[in-house]
C-alpha cells in the first residue's frame, strides 16, 4: 500500500515536472496531478495487462521474444495515459507523442524508486 501511494506522489511530480517542461502538456496544478497520477493508476491497474496482451499479439510477440518486452509495456503505459487525458478537462496531452514520453519519464523515475526504496 506505501509503495502505491509513493508511486502515485512520484507520478503526480513526474506530472508536474513534464507540463513545466513539454509544452504540449497541459496540467493545472498539483491536486489535479494527484487526480490524474490515481486515475493513470486505477487504469494501469484495469487494463495494462490487456493492452500490453494486444500489443505482443499485433507484433507476434517479436519484442517479447528479443527481450524487449518494456517497449509494449511503455506504449501500453501510454495508452492509458491518452485514455486519461479524456477523463480530466485540467490535463490535456496533445498528440500520441508527449504521452509517450510521459510514459518513458514516468518508468524511468519510477524504476529509479523502486530501486531506492524498495
Amino acid at each position: 500500500m506505501l509503495q502505491w501511494v509513493v508511486h502515485i506522489i512520484i507520478d503526480a511530480l513526474v506530472l508536474l515536472a513534464a507540463a513545466n517542461i513539454m509544452p504540449k502538456v497541459k496540467l493545472t496544478g498539483f491536486k489535479t496531478a494527484i487526480i490524474v497520477a490515481l486515475i493513470i493508476g486505477l487504469l494501469s491497474f484495469l487494463l495494462s495487462w490487456v493492452i500490453t496482451l494486444l500489443l505482443n499479439v499485433a507484433t507476434l510477440g517479436i519484442f517479447y521474444f528479443l527481450g524487449l518486452g518494456f517497449i509494449t509495456r511503455v506504449i501500453a503505459y501510454a495508452i492509458i495515459i491518452e485514455i486519461a487525458d479524456q477523463f480530466s478537462d485540467d490535463f490535456k496531452t496533445e498528440g500520441f507523442l508527449p504521452s509517450l514520453w510521459l510514459a518513458i519519464f514516468i518508468a524511468i523515475v519510477g524504476g529509479i524508486v523502486d530501486a531506492i526504496l524498495f
